[in-house]
């Protein structure tokens, strides 16, 4: 018998094996599809020779992750590359923000649009670099982060340490506004922001584009050379060399409970039981409504799962192409992640879109483009890329007038021109030199990874109302659920989405510290009493 059960092999799911086979605990980890990895795979996605990453594709939370580091899976074959021009935002009259690894180059850019917006971004990235130690241990640790935020009051004093406080509710249009007299700034920080699905008007935005620009500044977006699957390799080699077993094509359909604690999960065919712990790297609805009969929970919790709420959907269209995109800019083209909107206000018009319900008439994309620093991925004079973009979780219609939100082939043709057709205008010949294409849809997504509902990558929303001690119900942010010896280790836990493992880490140290036996310390019990 394992002393742990993890459900799914996503990338939480084998952090967590990871950290519990360092410690000596036998784990078994369960993972319905064919392949582990989760949301972190790669492969060949349009046609033979051409390597794309399935989901995710550039990782610089993944690079600052204490828990990431602390596995090295530099040593299981890991090899980060990442481009000198971390991110480029091109516009239709040749302007191009830029960060880049070389600080210099990105207050260049900054320049050209209004002079001193160089040493603007000069000063944000100062504060980042005196406040990133307290606020990337406070975002990654679990509630309540003490070391982290004493550790921030001990490099800002309590008169900065307030200045910082309202910096972080901050809209990110706002950010933009006091900080950079020209575009450039804000479209690099509105952008960025716009990787989650909050608007550039909204509280929080702007201390994810700074967190998201100054990680950029700091060591670029890091991407695994040979793509995604490379992480998920690695974290696989290193379990199974600790002890760890993944077994792949098992679907678990419930977990079995005995006298108020987790005991065994259980399949269509086996039953896993379980000394210690089970750790689930699913959804919260999934968890309590599909995997846990209902008479283990306490009907307040139910109501609260009613109220969770996904982030936006995703469309991604992937391509192999004859060669690199032609974009206008010359950073455009040095860039391994490239924005496309026209500034705040595009971002503000998607965003309000969304918000009605509306597929997004202009859509804004995140485009990736690794050939020029990973030439492993593509045949020689070759290249592949990607797009992403948001679309509502329930549609009503199309800012487009075409769609209707059916996904099927037809609709899916259609939006998948109308991403082609923004890349074009800044890169004259790019549909030119497409060979093939392959489009995940809302459906798509969820049908292959269950996790991915309804497209939503982030594992819940990011906004406000289910961050922090909010995330995924009102409670402390923490991994214990109701059931004693169950721990929710999936994005859908604080800290929230990302490549990062802070949700699986969270959870292995949660049922390290409860050790099998009832309790846990009193922060993991009044966890679970205020879920009751």
């Amino acid at each position: 018998m394992p002393d742990a059960v993890v459900i799914g092999a996503g990338h939480n799911g084998l952090v967590a094996a990871n950290l519990l086979a360092d410690r000596g605990w036998d784990v078994l980890v369960l993972e319905e599809a064919a392949q582990p990895g989760g949301a972190v795979r790669s492969g060949e996605l349009v046609e033979p020779g051409f390597t794309n990453d399935l989901f995710s594709g550039f990782y610089p939370f993944t690079l600052a992750s204490p828990h990431i580091r602390k596995l090295q899976l530099e040593r299981w074959g890991l090899r980060w590359l990442a481009s000198d021009v971390v991110v480029a935002h091109p516009g239709r009259d040749g302007s191009c923000a830029a960060l880049a690894l070389d600080i210099d180059d990105t207050a260049a850019s900054l320049d050209e649009f209004a002079a001193g917006d160089g040493d603007a971004w000069r000063r944000l990235y100062a504060l980042w670099e005196r406040a990133r130690a307290g606020a990337l241990g406070a975002f990654f640790s679990p509630f309540p982060p003490v070391r982290p935020v004493l550790r921030l009051v001990r490099e800002l004093g309590p008169d900065e340490l307030l200045r910082l406080a309202r910096f972080s509710l901050l809209p990110v249009r706002r950010l933009g506004e006091e900080n950079f007299a020209g575009a450039g700034g804000p479209r690099l920080l509105a952008g960025n922001a716009l990787h989650a699905d909050v608007s550039p008007e909204m509280p929080l935005s702007g201390v994810f584009g700074w967190v998201l620009c100054s990680l950029g500044q700091q060591h670029g977006y890091p991407v695994p050379e040979g793509g995604a699957g490379q992480i998920t390799s690695a974290l696989v080699l290193r379990l199974q060399a600790a002890g760890g077993r993944v077994v792949c094509g098992e679907r678990v359909e419930a977990i079995e409970c005995r006298a108020g604690r987790a005991v065994a999960a259980r399949t269509a065919a086996s039953r896993y039981e379980a000394a210690r712990a089970v750790i689930a790297d699913v959804g919260p609805p999934q968890l309590y409504r599909e995997l846990l009969r209902r008479e283990h929970l306490p009907g307040r919790l139910l109501e609260e799962i009613d109220r969770f709420q996904y982030d936006n959907g995703t469309v991604k269209v992937d391509w192999t192409l004859d060669g690199p995109i032609p974009w206008r800019a010359e950073r455009a083209r040095a860039a391994g992640t490239i924005h496309v909107a026209e500034g705040v206000d595009a971002l503000t018009v998607q965003a309000a879109e969304l918000a009605r319900k509306l597929i997004p008439a202009t859509p804004y994309l995140v485009v990736g483009q690794y050939g020029h620093f990973d030439s492993s991925r593509a045949p020689a004079g070759k290249d592949t890329a990607w797009a992403y973009t948001h679309v509502p979780q329930r549609i009503t219609g199309d800012a487009g007038g075409e769609l209707t939100g059916s996904w099927d082939e037809r609709e899916t043709a259609i939006f998948a021109d109308r991403v082609e057709e923004q890349v074009e205008a800044l890169a004259p010949g790019f549909r030119s030199l497409v060979r093939g294409r392959h489009v995940f849809t809302p459906r798509t997504f969820e049908r292959e990874n269950r996790n991915l509902v309804g497209g939503a990558l982030n594992g819940g929303t990011a906004q406000i109302q289910q961050q922090f001690v909010f995330r995924p119900t009102p409670t402390l942010g923490r991994p214990e659920t109701p059931v004693e010896g169950l721990f929710l280790g999936s994005s859908s836990a604080h800290p929230g989405g990302g490549v990062h493992g802070g949700p699986g880490a969270n959870a292995a140290a949660s049922a390290l510290a409860a050790g099998g036996r009832l309790g846990g310390g009193a922060v993991a019990r009044l966890s679970r009493a205020l879920q009751r």
